[in-house]
């Protein structure tokens, strides 16, 4: 889970508030927590406005909803990402060119690919570290 410091500007309530469970952020996919960590880094360096990403953010969701035929497709953190590259590239901070020419260099890259040591000196290994918690 993904802390949030008290002074952060993240609705509770109401069409922008992220989803949660048990008051904690719920992210279904790494990309989603990096995500919403670079969007908040960037907010608290000030390189936007909170109410304007937020704005930005209600915008999306409210078309996302208007086209959705099931609700059982509603995607929330892809409207935040639509939200935040819309807001990046129309700052001036990162174009759209370069966010889909990153994306295509990063989705090129083996699994794996970012992993910091090999296997070769061990015969098992745990990411999760579930045999140091038992």
């Amino acid at each position: 889970m993904t802390e949030v410091a008290a002074e952060d500007p993240l609705d509770v309530e109401g069409p922008a508030a992220p989803p949660r469970a048990n008051g904690e952020l719920v992210f279904s996919a790494p990309w989603q927590s990096r995500m919403f960590g670079t969007t908040m880094q960037l907010h608290r360096a000030e390189r936007f406005e909170w109410d304007t990403f937020r704005d930005g953010l209600i915008s999306e969701i409210a078309a996302h909803e208007a086209s959705l035929t099931d609700l059982t497709q509603y995607d929330y953190w892809g409207c935040w990402q639509r939200a935040l590259e819309e807001l990046l590239d129309r700052l001036e901070i990162v174009s759209a060119g370069e966010l889909d020419s990153t994306t295509e260099v990063l989705a090129g890259r083996p699994a794996g690919h970012d992993h910091d040591h090999s296997h070769d000196d061990h015969d098992h290994h745990d990411h999760d570290d579930q045999s140091r918690r038992s």
